[in-house]
């Protein structure tokens, strides 16, 4: 039997999850995360997965993995020493950013601190114009004392990024052979092989990015496939932030593109999922321990964006704000992202007013009732004091729980000083955290102009289905959809993707006007390079496909939308249909179009995929005998605490029903089922919940 593994790094937890291609038997490990050394945690969920499930690793024929190393890196503010080098007059221009600013009526705030310093910033005289045409050749002369100068500096990476080298890279090739062969062990970033678009500033950024994360990660990566090396497993992927996977060497040439890996993996576990079960419009709802994502699903296809800031501060949905972090150009999964998770903690504010995050126990020390030198009361224990969870273990009984400890932190720090009961005070918290999840979910539904009635809720995460139909409840998600290991479910989707790269190529001309052969040509430059990308991947030549696409714009606008091409052929029908189907897209976004107006290609993509089987996901399911486990007191809004059924998920048969009020449990999470809710068991074993008795 044949088997693929993903792994993915949460706040609390590492979860290893596993599937079977043929008979798509799940399986799933989960361990504390180990925040001094990740890789051990890995480690750790790989040999108990393998252990448990008796797979031998000659089996496996993948081997995925999810990780956070490039954002925490700068979001801590812990990225490698790293140098820029730019056109003359130029070195500043990472400094000068944009003028638009997250809150416009703040007039003290700062944009985050400059990713590298100017003392570490150098200028090179060279000019290529808006056209390609070099107005001043590269002074070859100064390469020499502009070497010295970063040795002495003792950098790890050193970013290029000269002026217009998107058109003509001559002079930013120079420079990186110079730098290679001068700067042995020196990681060397050229723009133009990161980046070959428009907008100086994002361009330039994006590139100090990747050498400012790329020795973090490459450092990481080297480390973990030492670790995981005794285990005699393949060769490690790692998902990317627009979803698809790439090996390591693929990774560290775009470390950018790994931004937010962990939490693209589960949004492609969710379409996964919903295309099994017939349902193309999803809201995807992943809750851990330090965060909560939210996505859109509309018509099985996941939206993506290339608008994206990186270490815009704690929490919340400010990264998809303009002036708040570190812009990078490279496709991302829209979602949105708040401070709210099971290790979460609660306070008082100084106005004696209740508060929930953004600061996270995470895995070191935990939540109070792990047990773990915790002592801040956080939304697990709340779950806890409210009778969700179970009072004497997790994870099957593997892991003790701490009720009293979680009973007394609640009543020192909330309780008293709110003059509240305990059960008052966990309630508060329930409902400030799902207040702050559901303002995740509008922004990427309401905020995008979908209506959450028209949609199904697929929640997941260790904490996910604990808080699912509460937050249906108040958008009116007349459907909530639990998968089989929800609480492993973003491992899930590493293994349910497909081998992925994207590549861009800027192209600035009226899209009528261009000869047709020339795009077919740089369109096939991009195809030779993404050939050579999967010729190492495995992936027989029958499964690979090229999407081309081109951002287009009516002339004299700012901002381009994306448009694919229809077919492989290129010529001046297809040119034609791109055109009209960017009058489209410009309507359905805009909600007016001009199709006297001139379209005008910018940038040039294409999306390289490996496809790999498709995988048949579902739960095993029993006769159902032995499913109830036990009645104990919870809480609930319009009941306040009653006796509710225990379940055990193991148990289900096919066509079950569950009334709530009822609380499921399975090894790794918990579902809570209120009053007025009722759940069904379908023939895959996923949970189906819908309003009525």
């Amino acid at each position: 039997m044949s088997w693929r593994i993903g792994v993915d790094i949460g706040g609390t937890f590492t979860d290893a999850a596993l599937v079977n291609e043929e008979s798509g038997a799940i399986g799933i490990a989960k361990t504390l995360t180990t925040p001094d050394d990740f890789g051990q945690g890995v480690v750790n969920a790989l040999t108990e997965a393998i252990k448990t499930y008796g797979v031998s690793t000659r089996d496996v024929s993948l081997l995925s993995h999810a990780t956070t190393v490039v954002t925490n890196a700068i979001l801590e503010e812990k990225g490698a020493r790293t140098a820029l080098i730019a056109t003359k007059g130029f070195r500043d221009i990472i400094e000068l950013r944009r003028s638009s600013r997250s809150d416009l009526y703040d007039l003290f705030q700062d944009p985050p601190a400059s990713l590298v310093p100017r003392h570490r910033r150098f200028e090179v005289t060279e000019r290529v114009d808006a056209q390609g045409h070099i107005v001043t050749p590269l002074a070859h002369d100064e390469i020499d004392n502009l070497v010295e100068e970063i040795k002495s500096l003792n950098v790890k990476a050193v970013a290029v990024s000269l002026l217009f080298s998107f058109l003509n890279d001559s002079h930013e090739k120079v420079l990186g052979e110079r730098l290679r062969a001068a700067l042995p062990g020196v990681s060397i970033f050229l723009s133009s092989e990161v980046l070959p678009e428009i907008r100086e500033f994002e361009r330039t950024s994006t590139t100090a990015v990747c050498a400012y994360v790329g020795p973090i990660l490459d450092s990481y990566l080297a480390r973990l496939e030492r670790a995981i090396s005794s285990l005699d497993l393949p060769a490690l992927h790692v998902m990317g932030s627009a979803g698809g996977v790439v090996d390591v060497p693929e990774a560290l040439r775009m470390p950018a593109a790994v931004v937010e890996s962990g939490p693209a993996a589960g949004v492609i576990a969710a379409a996964l999922v919903g295309n099994q079960i017939d349902k193309n419009d999803l809201l995807s709802f992943d809750m851990g321990g330090t965060t909560a994502k939210a996505a859109l699903i509309r018509d099985g296809r996941i939206e993506t964006t290339a608008e994206y800031e990186v270490g815009g501060g704690e929490g919340s949905q400010n990264r998809w704000l303009h002036g708040t972090g570190h812009p990078i150009r490279v496709p991302v999964i829209d979602l949105a992202e708040v401070s709210a998770g099971g290790g979460s903690i609660a306070w008082i504010d100084p106005a004696g007013a209740l508060r929930v995050g953004p600061r996270s126990a995470g895995a070191a020390p935990g939540p109070v009732c792990y047990g773990q030198g915790g002592i801040e009361p956080t939304v697990t224990d709340a779950n806890l004091v409210l009778g969700y969870l179970d009072a004497g273990s997790l994870l099957g009984g593997r892991m003790s729980i701490n009720y009293e400890r979680a009973i007394r932190a609640f009543e020192e720090k909330i309780a008293k000083p709110l003059n509240q009961s305990v059960s008052q005070a966990a309630a508060g918290v329930i409902s400030i955290v799902n207040s702050n999840m559901a303002d995740a979910l509008r922004v990427v539904s309401v905020e995008r102009g979908h209506d959450p009635r028209e949609f199904s809720l697929i929640a997941f995460g260790g904490a996910g289905p604990l808080h699912a139909v509460a937050l249906a409840e108040e958008l009116n998600v007349p459907e909530v959809v639990i998968p089989p290991i929800p609480g492993g479910f973003s491992a899930l989707g590493l293994v349910g993707t497909d081998i992925r790269r994207d590549y861009a190529k800027t192209l600035f001309a009226p899209l009528l006007e261009i000869d047709p052969a020339q795009l077919a040509a740089l369109w096939d430059e991009m195809i030779e390079n993404a050939k050579s990308m999967l010729s190492n991947t495995g992936v027989p030549k029958s499964q690979w496909v090229f999407q081309r696409s081109a951002d287009l714009r009516y002339a004299r606008q700012a901002y381009e939308l994306n448009v694919p091409l229809d077919g492989d052929l290129v010529d001046t029908n297809s040119l034609k249909k791109l055109s009209e189907g960017y009058h489209e897209r410009h309507a359905l976004t805009y909600g007016h179009k001009n199709e006297a107006e001139t379209v005008q290609v910018v940038t040039l993509r294409l999306t390289a995929t490996g496809r790999l089987p498709s995988l048949p996901i579902k739960q095993k399911t029993t006769d159902g005998r032995d499913s109830f486990k036990a009645n104990r007191m919870a809480w609930f809004p319009a009941t306040d605490s009653i006796e509710t059924p225990v379940l055990n998920r193991e148990r289900f048969a096919a066509g079950s029903t569950i009334k709530g009020p009822a609380i499921v449990e399975s090894l790794d999470s918990t579902l809570v089922i209120p009053p007025g809710w009722r759940g069904r068991v379908d023939a895959r074993g996923f949970i189906r919940i819908t309003r009525g008795e």
